[in-house]
């Protein structure tokens, strides 16, 4: 196993994975165009890295809703976070081995596609009618967060990006762009949670974690680190400005990835 090509794709999914351009979308095109990156175990491997980062950032709220929720018997978040997380959940769960085995999700082209579809909506996003403003995550009603769900288990298509569909739809339902993240990263940590418990139950998993660690240690450092950073960033850049800006970069990246094909 290549080590460069781990503290790569450590770096792409540290970043990519939090801001929202779709981590699935870049590992798919760095797999097309780079020999050494087309190791299934290792992508799944190196979310570790950017698990323990979400944790980490989150730490503080975490014991939050932790304390709202045996303290004081106060439930929303909690629940919300939960039906969020459930779709994608449960579709992930059911359509593993599909989505492992089939072509249609590790094709450049469809990545090209899905990039540049939710680039679009992110360029037009803020005049696109929305309901009520809502402060918070706790705020919503259980239905929007159920929505929103729905809206991340369509992020299971490479190139939509989980962030970037949990993001939108958050402002659809009335938060504001910073808080709109702020939720989406809070409601990945139990579907982050379950695919991380997932790898190690497994023993084929386990088997090659072990075989493979020294590399693993590095890209789940490098994964860890480049997420703790994009967390940050993200937060506070939404907390000034929109999506646009990322909403225009997936469009160009669509663009440049669709122009070396057709050049090929």
């Amino acid at each position: 196993m290549d080590m460069l090509a781990t503290v790569v794709l450590g770096l792409i999914q540290g970043l990519t994975e939090f801001i929202p351009v779709s981590s699935s979308g870049h590992l798919v095109i760095a797999q097309h165009f780079f020999s050494g990156m087309s190791d299934h175990k290792l992508l799944e491997s190196i979310n570790i890295g950017t698990f323990l980062a979400l944790i980490v950032y989150y730490r503080q709220n975490i014991v939050a809703i932790s304390r709202e929720v045996i303290e004081q018997k106060k439930y929303s978040l909690l629940r919300n976070i939960l039906l969020t997380s459930l779709p994608a959940g449960i579709v992930g769960l059911v359509l593993s081995d599909y989505i492992d085995s089939s072509p249609f999700f590790g094709s450049v082209v469809v990545v090209i596609a899905t990039l540049a579809i939710v680039g679009s909506i992110m360029v037009v996003l803020e005049h696109i009618p929305k309901a009520a403003a809502i402060k918070s995550g706790s705020d919503l009603p259980w239905w929007r967060a159920l929505l929103i769900g729905v809206a991340q288990m369509f992020a299971l298509i490479p190139g939509i990006s989980r962030s970037g569909s949990t993001i939108i739809a958050g402002r659809l339902s009335g938060l504001s762009n910073a808080e709109a993240a702020n939720y989406s990263f809070l409601a990945s940590l139990p579907i982050m949670l379950a695919v991380t418990v997932k790898l190690f139950l497994s023993p084929s998993d386990r088997a090659y974690m072990i075989e493979h660690l020294p590399v693993l240690v590095v890209g789940n450092i490098v994964a860890f680190i480049s997420g703790l950073l994009a967390i940050g960033f993200l937060l506070r850049y939404l907390s000034q400005h929109d999506l646009k800006l990322f909403g225009w970069y997936r469009i160009g990246l669509a663009a440049v990835v669709l122009g070396i094909i057709l050049l090929q």
